[in-house]
């Protein structure tokens, strides 16, 4: 893995820390802390460092001087993104009914702005749309019309047109989820999962740490690869359920330890601050 990537995905890991264990806690870490957090799953600390010094630069985090520590908050931006991921990634695969309607939405950018048709295509992608070429794109999520309106107020240079739609008397609704989505991909993912996570029994606090953290690193990317498709346009033996209830179960059980061995990191450093 070249440095850039290492740099990328350090800030990716640092992104799940602070959704993990210190969104909940509410009155920030210490600096050291999260460098000794990062430093566990295997990123060196120069590493943990550039991260956290992206993160601030980003707008992400902003820190606290006492005395030769610094002390990290997360600001208001970044605390209402993580807890609207929280709320997709911990809802994330439970059942849902589905009234047989498709949102449509057609985007058109100028051709010059491919930076905004990049940044379109990623949060639609996110809210689980696929693309149908030409600018087209679709979701059985109907409801998420309002995640479209959002990405339109904020993309000025992009016109959005939106439609809810039932399937007609011509095509394949199968042939249409196939073109939209690589589901394919996604069971291969899925699958990969389920084989490292599920037999996966750590024995010691830090070990809890580290697998409860790849474990919802891991399961944080499934909103934005899986459309979240009604049951009746999956193909059969689909593996998302088996895949929902491994990081249910998983998380449940080794949320206790990981969390008290991300706070004992704290505790140290607190006594010194004093």
């Amino acid at each position: 893995m070249n440095d850039q990537v290492r740099r990328r995905s350090a800030r990716s890991m640092l992104l799940t820390v602070l959704g993990e264990y210190v969104l909940p806690a509410g009155d920030g870490v210490w600096q050291e802390t999260l460098i000794g957090a990062l430093g566990s799953l295997d990123y060196k600390t120069q590493a943990a460092r550039q991260a956290l010094a992206r993160s601030v630069t980003s707008g992400w985090l902003r820190t606290e001087r006492h005395g030769r520590r610094a002390r990290v908050h997360l600001t208001g931006e970044a605390r209402e993104m993580l807890s609207s991921g929280a709320q997709r990634i911990y809802g994330f695969g439970e059942p849902w009914e589905w009234d047989g309607r498709w949102l449509l939405v057609v985007v058109r950018v100028p051709e010059e702005r491919r930076d905004v048709r990049h940044l379109i295509r990623s949060r639609l992608a996110w809210a689980g749309f696929g693309s149908l070429g030409n600018g087209l794109w679709i979701t059985p999520h109907v409801e998420r019309e309002a995640e479209v309106a959002r990405v339109a107020s904020e993309l000025a240079a992009a016109e959005l047109l939106s439609f809810a739609a039932e399937f007609g008397r011509f095509g394949e609704p199968a042939k249409v989820v196939g073109d939209a989505w690589d589901l394919g991909e996604v069971a291969d993912r899925y699958r990969e999962f389920i084989g490292r996570f599920e037999r996966l029994r750590p024995h010691t606090p830090e070990g809890a740490f580290r697998a409860q953290t790849d474990l919802v690193h891991a399961w944080r990317h499934f909103p934005f690869l899986d459309p979240d498709l009604p049951p009746e346009t999956l193909p059969a033996h689909w593996p998302r359920t088996r895949a929902q209830r491994v990081f249910a179960e998983r998380h449940a059980e080794w949320e206790a330890p990981a969390k008290a061995w991300f706070e004992s990191l704290e505790g140290p450093l607190s006594a010194r601050a004093a």
